[in-house]
């Protein structure tokens, strides 16, 4: 019986050395990446069954890659292994199309287990956090975090690598635009959100979930 082919992205380099070993005996490893847009490449380049992976990763956040994914090839299912217990970030990685939503600090069978069944076309939750992400849907009032609903995709990953430290010669050059076109960006983001200034966009990503401190 063919294995499954999965794809895995942390930007930590034990992690994934750990999930290799974890993982292996039941998966075939196709990929490993450090950042969001490694993952886009690579989830294009080899179109795995599954992809496993963080939500807080330089360059490109995983919610917002796994947006990106999901629009390139549907069929790929996503998985987030994660340290956020917040139940917002749940919600946001189900916002972006994951099949799963499993914390580090769970025992590792539960990823297996989260694979598993997103193979078979469900959703996974981790139990410790499942039953009071229903509770906050039924409330009706759970925002989801890194959802960034007025931005675009563009505007996502300049505030992303704004909030990485970037300058906006660097966003350009990363981003293959103009330094002018990623000023643009930028200052289009604080016209739409109220903001004025560069340290209070890296807070809005923070609160939003596009990266962490």
């Amino acid at each position: 019986m063919k294995r499954p082919r999965l794809l895995l992205a942390d930007d930590h380099k034990i992690v994934l050395e750990g999930l290799r070993g974890i993982l292996e005996p039941e998966f075939e490893i196709v990929g490993a990446v450090e950042d969001g847009c490694a993952l886009v490449a690579e989830a294009e380049r080899l179109s795995p069954d599954v992809v496993v992976a963080d939500i807080s990763m330089p360059g490109l956040n995983g919610m917002d890659a796994a947006r990106q994914i999901k629009k390139m090839d549907e069929q790929i299912k996503i998985v987030f292994l994660t340290m956020h217990s917040d139940v917002s970030y749940a919600a946001g990685a189900f916002d972006a199309g994951a099949s799963g939503f499993v914390l580090k600090h769970s025992a590792p069978q539960e990823l297996i287990t989260a694979i598993r069944e997103a193979m078979q076309g469900r959703t996974y939750v981790t139990p410790m956090i499942a039953g009071e992400l229903i509770g906050s849907y039924k409330n009706g009032n759970l925002r989801a975090a890194g959802s960034s609903a007025a931005l675009s995709p563009r505007q996502r990953e300049v505030l992303q690598l704004l909030a990485d430290g970037k300058s906006t010669k660097e966003i350009g050059a990363l981003l293959n635009i103009s330094n002018r076109t990623a000023e643009f960006h930028k200052y289009r983001m604080m016209e739409q959100l109220k903001i004025k200034t560069s340290a209070e966009l890296v807070q809005y990503a923070v609160k939003h979930g596009l990266i962490t401190t």
